[in-house]
């Protein structure tokens, strides 16, 4: 089994319920094809760096799972039959994102104190 991480972005004109259930159903296809969930981010409503559909934002959501690949085919596919999805992509994991990824679910990323300028 590899890490993946899978990113989307949903049309606006959905409501909030309808975006959590969007999110659910695609993680049920990842766990009915045997992927085990490591995390779920919903980030809610984003401006897009450009239009796409005439649409400037969108719902962005996160999955990160281990799974085979042949779950990967799977998720893809639902996503080009679901009109609400306007963007997506995969990608693989390697060991240092992995750390990364459980690094900043942690929270050891967050900002610093910054340091004030001593003016002579």
């Amino acid at each position: 089994m590899n890490n993946y991480e899978t990113v989307f972005i949903l049309t606006p004109v959905l409501s909030d319920d309808q975006m959590k259930d969007a999110v659910e159903g695609y993680v049920k296809v990842l766990t009915d094809s045997g992927a085990k969930i490591v995390n779920k981010e919903i980030w809610g409503l984003k401006k897009l760096a450009y239009q796409i559909n005439h649409k400037s934002t969108g719902f962005y959501a996160l999955i990160e799972f281990d799974a085979d690949g042949s779950a990967i085919e799977k998720l893809e596919t639902e996503y080009r039959r679901d009109e609400r999805v306007m963007r997506y992509m995969t990608i693989s994991l390697d060991k240092h994102a992995v750390k990364y990824n459980e690094k900043r679910r942690k929270g050891e990323f967050k900002k610093t104190k910054q340091v004030e300028e001593v003016t002579a």
